[in-house]
């Protein structure tokens, strides 16, 4: 009988230090569960993300945002794996971009779009454009595309019928002979104290307190303007990661549309349900 209890508790111990050992990996399978992921955004879209950064920690999920000012490095920092996911660009900037630097940057999910506008410090209206007068469109292949067809939208210039990505080389007829010059996205704004007019991407515009309401021309949204939504975007190998899903899921709300609204003074409108 004492072989018995001693053998009892031999067994009794060895299922405690089991027990111990299973709530110890359930603790450190939890704790796994507590990812950081960073994400890479330009300028003022921070105000729209950090409502979310608080939804995601309720999810384990620690979202770190790293700003950037121009178009060029969030890519860079997102194939390098310095980033895991960046939220700056549209679908026609992604493809170019990897068309041009045999990336593989594929979309996750749409987040806004906006339409460019043209503004200026000395008219009132477009028609008010003199001959010669200098117009700044930016720079980057997508952006120079679109802001060439935004002008030709507006009626101040003809350009090739071609489906590939235009530039000024593309004028077929230009009769007010304006001096067309393509910057960096982000000088078109402050380009505005020596051009007549600048077509300026939306979140620049925002960074540089321009209003929306003292555009002289707005881009018109149609079918056509699909490629122009914004999205976020990761490398090829990790689309399908379950944890930058839940990044989407909690920026494609209600109340994400609501942010982006007034933080983009009503300029900008969430694509994810946006009716074409």
């Amino acid at each position: 009988m004492k072989k018995l209890n001693k053998l009892t508790k031999v067994l009794l111990l060895a299922i405690s230090f089991f027990s111990i050992f299973a709530l110890v990996g359930c603790g450190q399978q939890k704790d796994s569960e507590n990812k950081t992921v960073k994400i890479g955004i330009y300028g003022s879209d921070d105000r729209v993300w950090k409502p979310i950064v608080s939804k995601l920690k309720k999810q384990g999920i620690t979202l770190k945002i790293v700003e950037f000012n121009d178009y060029n490095t969030p890519n860079k920092a997102l194939e390098s794996g310095e980033l895991d996911i960046n939220a700056f660009q549209n679908y026609h900037f992604m493809n170019d971009w990897n068309k041009a630097n045999k990336g593989d940057i594929v979309s996750i999910g749409d987040t806004y779009i906006a339409p460019l506008r043209v503004y200026s410090k000395s008219l009132k209206s477009i028609s008010e454009l003199k001959d010669g007068a200098k117009v700044a469109i930016p720079s980057d292949s997508t952006n120079e595309d679109r802001g060439l067809r935004v002008l030709k939208q507006a009626g101040l210039i003809k350009l090739k019928d071609k489906s590939s990505l235009l530039t000024t080389k593309d004028i077929t007829d230009n009769p007010k002979n304006l001096d067309i010059t393509p910057l960096d996205a982000a000088q078109t704004a402050h380009s505005l104290t020596d051009v007549a007019i600048a077509v300026v991407n939306n979140d620049v515009a925002q960074d540089a307190k321009l209003k929306p309401s003292t555009a002289i021309y707005k881009e018109k949204i149609t079918k056509e303007s699909k490629p122009y939504v914004n999205i976020v975007a990761t490398t090829k190998k990790n689309k399908d990661n379950k944890t930058y899903k839940k990044v989407v899921k909690a920026y494609q709300t209600e109340a994400t549309a609501k942010k982006i609204k007034e933080v983009y003074n009503g300029s900008t409108y969430a694509a994810w349900d946006y009716k074409f």
